[in-house]
Order: structure tokens, then sequence, then C-alpha cells
């Protein structure tokens, strides 16, 4: 592990809300909510508000009726994404992308040139703001953990740096929450244990930790807690995983609704999927319900593929066996992640080998989408039918 605070963690504030509010001044200082049937983004004052990101737009209304509620424009957060990165490029060569509104930097090597790390944040935050007119937070330390706690922490549009001699004086404090990998079901495993604050993690012993969350999670939660993580800013890594998903809304869907809400999520993923050069061996499938709670199927496969059709008959068959549950305590929200991905090399094809198959079909459809647009082609399942707004990502 590196011996001093390098480690930059750059996250811009409401990201979509504050696109907003740059492009429409009448916007500024007011609830803005970007997204009508589901929030996909709330500026700070609705926030402050209650408003949460994917809660329904009905709760969120009631919650903030002065709220400004905006149609999502994707390709505006796109180029603003675009823009931003161009600033990070700038600043150091070393940048990981995690979001197309987030990244580590690693600044270690530019003291002779720009400055020590505090001072590279402070310029990176005033160069965000004079270029691309967007707030942005970054938290400095040591490491990749405690640099995403430390901005999280600064929020909104501050600044925060951990000094080495003083991280577990600063990360202890927390609650459990703040430890990467402590969710709902593992918060309340540690806090029924009277496990609270990351500092009582850290005084927890491994194997204990083992016993009440498991293996690897045991170990992983130990390490964070006492400040170890070696993990480096990696430059040009590939997803591990690609998904979509669909918030529902609170409304009722049929199996059929729900059916061709699904067709949907895959047809986009797996073309993401083809336009990376990737096959995935593992499909897992989102849930939440009613109560937000949430839930996870997956199925691997024996050997990984990128067919639409294919990987559709999969997920159908996740969802047929969830179909109960869902029947009983209703959806809220839909999503399907293919993960376990490798590069698309020539395989060995199974027997019999059909020269009219699923991935000659799917290869036209790609074209032709890609020459004439989205909507050139689709299933007749989805003819008539809303299009899914399609979150913008970052290049993989």
């Amino acid at each position: 592990m590196a011996s001093l605070a390098t480690i930059l963690h750059a996250d811009l504030d409401a990201f979509y809300a504050s696109v907003e509010q740059r492009d429409d001044p009448d916007l500024r200082g007011k609830p803005v909510i970007v997204g009508m049937g589901v929030v996909l983004a709330a500026s700070y004052e609705a926030k402050a508000r209650g408003v949460r990101t994917a809660m329904g737009g009905r709760q969120a209304r009631r919650l903030c009726p002065d709220a400004v509620v905006v149609s999502p424009r994707m390709s505006a957060y796109s180029a603003a994404s675009d823009a931003v990165f161009d600033v990070f490029r700038r600043t150091t060569p070393l940048v990981e992308g995690l979001s197309i509104d987030e990244a580590f930097l690693e600044v270690g090597g530019l003291a002779k040139i720009s400055g020590s790390p505090p001072e590279i944040a402070a310029r990176l935050r005033t160069d965000v703001m004079r270029t691309v007119g967007l707030p942005i937070t970054v938290g400095v330390a040591r490491t990749k953990f405690l640099a995403k706690v430390a901005s999280a922490v600064a929020k909104p549009n501050g600044l925060l740096v951990v000094e080495p001699d003083r991280e577990l004086a600063f990360l202890h404090p927390l609650p459990i929450e703040r430890l990467w990998g402590v969710g709902e079901k593992t918060a309340v495993k540690l806090r029924q244990r009277g496990i609270v604050t990351v500092g009582d993690v850290a005084q927890v012993a491994e194997r204990s930790l083992v016993a009440i969350v498991g293996p690897a999670a045991g170990r992983h939660l130990h390490a964070l807690a006492i400040g170890r993580d070696p993990r480096r800013v990696v430059v040009g890594q590939r997803r591990h995983s690609i998904g979509s998903q669909h918030a529902l809304g609170s409304r009722h869907r049929t199996p059929a609704e729900l059916d061709a809400v699904l067709v949907g999520i895959v047809d986009r993923v797996t073309r993401r999927l083809r336009a990376a050069r990737r096959v995935a061996r593992t499909v897992v499938l989102r849930l939440r319900f009613d109560d937000y709670t949430r839930a996870t199927r997956s199925h691997t496969l024996a050997e990984p593929t990128s067919h639409t059709g294919q990987l559709l008959t999969v997920t159908r068959n996740l969802v047929a066996a969830t179909a109960p549950t869902i029947e009983q305590r209703g959806l809220t929200l839909l999503g399907v992640a293919l993960s376990n991905l490798e590069d698309d090399d020539p395989l060995q094809l199974p027997l019999p080998i059909d020269r009219h198959g699923g991935s000659a079909l799917d290869a036209t459809v790609d074209d032709v989408r890609n020459r004439f647009g989205n909507r050139a082609v689709t299933r007749a399942v989805l003819l008539n039918r809303d299009e899914a707004i399609v979150m913008p990502m970052l290049p993989d």
C-alpha cells in the first residue's frame, strides 16, 4: 500500500439534476426531480425533502410538492460526462472510470509539475466548474476505499483529505453502512450483535466476522475496517458485467407486460455485449418488490454466449421460477446483468452447426440498428410500447 494520500475519488454532485440546473438558470436553487414515473436523479434541494433515486414519482411529489419535474436528456448527460473526463485526463493519465459521473485518479507522480494531491484536487474542482459548469466533490486518501468514503462524507461540492496518520480516527466513528459490501441484510446481522460503527468491526476478530457474514465478506470487511486496501488505480480495465434495468412504478403488470419489459432489457444488454465483443456465461436477474426489498436469481451456462435468444430463454426461466413471489409481493424494478464475461474470441462451436442460427440474426439486426437507428428494427412484442430510457455509460 502507498505511504501517502495520492488517490483522488472525484464524484459529480446530483449529476443529472445538476446538468438541468446548469442549462436552465430558472432551476437553480429549486428542488429538481429528473424522471416522470420514477426518480432518476434529484437535486440536493429535493434530497433535503426526502426524495431519493429510484423512488416512485408519486411518492416523490408527495414529499416535495413544489419540485420541478423534468424529463431526462441522456445526450446532455453523456456530453457533460465526456467533458468532465477530459478534465480528469488532463489532470493525470491514470484515470479509472467507475461510472459516467465518478472516477479514481492517481496523482502520486505529479508533485514536481502539478503540486501536492490536495492542491491538485482543489484545482480539479475549479477546472470542472469552470469548463463544464458542474459541482464536483473530491476525496483524497491513501486507498481507494478511503478516498471514496471521504468524497461521500464531503458531499455536496466539497473536498476532504484523509492523511495517513488520521485514517482510523476518520473511519472508525462512521456507521457500518459506509463499508463497501454492507447492505441491508449484512447491516442487520452486524447490528444484532452490537456492531454499529466501523470501529466496532475493527474490534471484532476476523474469524468472528467470518462466522457472522461468511468467509469472503468477513475477511473483506475486516481489512477495510483496519484501513487495508491494496488496490491500485487501474487504467483501461474492462467491465466485469453488463446490465440494464427498468423501473416499473407501482402499477400492477400482467405477466405479458413483464415479459415485454424483459425482452426489451435483454435486447439492450445483449446488443451492448456484442458491441463490446464480449460473451457472457452467467445471467443475473435483479428484482425489487413493492416493499423495496430486493432479490437476485442467477444461472450459469456451460458455454459463454452473446446470442439474444439463448440469453432471453435463460432469463425467462429465472422469471418463471420467481413468478409466485412476484405475484404475492408485487414488482417495482426488473433488471438483468450478464457476468463472467470473456472476450469474443473464436469458440469451439457445438454440433450440429446451424449456419442460419441466432448469431447471424443478431448480427444482421445489430447492423441495421447501427445504420438506421435503434427503432429501425424491433421485436413484435415491443411494438407500440414506450421505449425504455437507456442510461448513458462509459465505453467498455
